[in-house]
Parts: structure tokens; sequence; C-alpha cells
């Protein structure tokens, strides 16, 4: 049996994570626009009224912080509000009827509030737009400085 050198395994690291996060963002995503906009099978009871507590405002952070996780912008704070969102749905609608996931069929809040807190902590790895726009500023200013 071989072993893969630790070196190998760490340079795929970032991209990993890219492609998790963006895995993870979409998906994510997909809840929000199925509960706002009733496409990819739809709201379980049907879509929220506009600004209707806490529905509405979960699907729009659904969809608004899965899409900037998928690009890879704001990632850090998107993950972040997108954990405790999920955090709260465990803990407001799902906790109430068992203890655990499995019972209460918060399985997936679960899962999506803590690969949320994973990518707050890590950082968003490769194919991110933070590090494109990152990069770009300092191009712009040295291209400036030179002139």
């Amino acid at each position: 049996m071989s072993v893969i050198p630790h070196s190998t395994v760490d340079s795929a690291r970032p991209y990993v994570v890219g492609l998790s996060r963006i895995a993870i963002g979409l998906l994510f995503s997909c809840h929000g626009a199925a509960t706002l906009f009733d496409v990819l099978g739809g709201a379980k009871g049907g879509a929220p009224a506009a600004f209707a507590w806490p529905g509405w405002y979960a699907a729009v952070i659904q969809l608004v912080g899965g899409v900037l996780v998928l690009l890879g912008l704001g990632t850090r704070i998107a993950a972040l509000i997108c954990s405790g969102s999920m955090a709260y749905a465990y803990f407001s609608v799902h906790q109430e009827h068992a203890l655990w996931p499995i019972q209460n069929g918060g399985d997936a809040a679960a899962m999506f509030c803590w690969s949320f807190l994973l990518i707050a902590a890590t950082g968003p790895g490769a194919f991110a737009l933070d590090a494109l726009l990152a990069r770009r500023p300092a191009a712009v200013t040295t291209a400036s400085a030179t002139a």
C-alpha cells in the first residue's frame, strides 16, 4: 500500500475547499430559490409572504448567502451568516420535535450549519472571486505608481 505524501495532499487542499464551497453554496441557494420563487420543486407549505418572519428572511439568506459563497464573494462573512441562519432553523424549528437531526428532519440544517462554519473558519479556498478582486487593485495601484 502506497502512502500519499503530505505535500501532495496539502497542495490539493485549496482546490478541494474551493470545490466544496461551490457545491455547498449552490445547494443552499437552490433552497432559497425554491422557497422564494416556487421553482425546483417549490417550497414545502407554500412560499412565505414577503417580509414574513422567519421564512422569508431565511429564504433570502439562503439565496443571497448561497450565491455569495458559491462565487466566493465576502465568503467568510456570508458563510457565518448562513451558518447562524441554519443554527437558528435547527433550534427553533427542528429541535422541538426530537433531539437527533435524523428524528426531527433537521439533518440538512445541521449539515449546512457546520459546513458553513467550516467555510467561515477555513476561508474560500481556490476559485474564489475575492482572491481575483484582491489582486486587481494592487495591479492598478502598481501601474499608476510606475506611470
